[in-house]
């Protein structure tokens, strides 16, 4: 797609708050300010995840508490002059089970992060992780912000609720805001575990382990994966700019692969890094599964692009060998 410039990311200095700051985004872009050397805080709920600042752990404060605590964002906020706010619960399935807590967490949450800006830090630039979920099954690929969103699953929902919201306290209080619609995420620092989240990263452990990989039906269906480190780009760019204040932006590799080429992918990359491989099964395809599938997605990121020079500058396969090798340092901190 659109790579019509050099990309030149800005280093961000100053206060910055991340929510979620030891999940898998939060961390990531945690080690990339510290390098840059900004005053970093990681609000987290727990220390579960601390394995993904041990190498900065010394260089950030973090603060465990509950995103639903209004009294504790409130203090947080103050003085902050970035928040990048990612924490949420990010379960599909769960959220169809539980949607009152998953309404509690991801809407209470997030308005508590604006609410608390509007009353003590109404400057701060403030950029949102959501989903290109939001949209639910696309009627035209790449798929741009045009689409009209029909999400298929409560999370989703309460994603494009969110975003409401910071559209609502841009354009009422004038809170510099930004939302990012991301596609599949993987990279560094992301669990490896069964989760609903992280896949490909599933696979790579797997191949690791020997255990056989699972595809559901044919595996013909389409994705858009897309490396963590270019997402990071996304996120320091997007505070950099006038232009994408109160703006929504779908972020993307503005690439397509079908499942069954990502596992095969993975499965050659763990044999040519770490002399691994494992073997492929078909099995059909779960029902609750399917009700929530969104069918192929290919982001087109060209309204981001024109507002910032953004391009995913890092490749597919890259970012996968990048991964593969960071997994073989660590594999034994991220295999349960």
């Amino acid at each position: 797609m659109l790579k019509n410039k050099k990309l030149r990311v800005p280093h961000l200095t100053g206060e910055i708050l991340i929510t979620g700051g030891l999940g898998f985004i939060g961390s990531n872009l945690a080690q990339r300010l510290v390098e840059n050397g900004a005053q970093v805080t990681l609000f987290s709920r727990s220390l579960d995840n601390l394995r993904n600042v041990v190498e900065i752990k010394d260089k950030v404060k973090i603060v465990i508490g509950d995103i639903r605590d209004y009294e504790t964002v409130r203090r947080l906020v103050k003085n902050k002059d970035y928040i990048f706010h990612f924490a949420g619960q990010i379960d599909h399935i769960f959220s169809m089970e539980n949607p009152q807590l998953d309404a509690d967490i991801n809407c209470k949450g997030t308005l508590n992060v604006l609410e608390s800006c509007r009353r003590f830090n109404d400057e701060a630039n403030i950029v949102f992780s959501s989903s290109v979920g939001v949209i639910g099954i696309v009627k035209n690929i790449p798929a741009n912000e045009n689409e009209k969103e029909l999400p298929l699953s409560i999370y989703e929902s309460h994603k494009l609720v969110c975003e409401k919201y910071l559209s609502v306290y841009y354009k009422n209080y004038g809170l510099p805001t930004t939302t990012l619609r991301f596609a599949n995420v993987f990279g560094e620092r992301q669990k490896m575990t069964v989760s609903p989240r992280g896949i490909l990263n599933q696979m790579i452990r797997r191949a690791f382990l020997g255990e056989a990989i699972t595809i559901y039906g044919k595996g013909n269906f389409i994705r858009d994966y897309c490396y963590i480190q270019n997402y990071l780009d996304a996120c320091l760019l997007s505070v950099d700019s006038h232009k994408t204040k109160g703006e929504i932006y779908i972020i993307g590799s503005g690439k397509g692969i079908t499942f069954k080429e990502m596992v095969e992918k993975v499965n050659s990359v763990v044999k040519e890094l770490i002399g691994k491989s494992t073997q492929i099964k078909y099995v059909p395809f779960p029902a609750h599964y399917k009700k929530l599938d969104r069918g192929d997605f290919i982001a087109d990121y060209s309204k981001f692009n024109k507002a910032t020079g953004w391009y995913p500058y890092i490749s597919f396969e890259e970012g996968l060998k990048r991964t593969v090798l960071f997994y073989k340092e660590r594999l034994k901190d991220y295999i349960h």
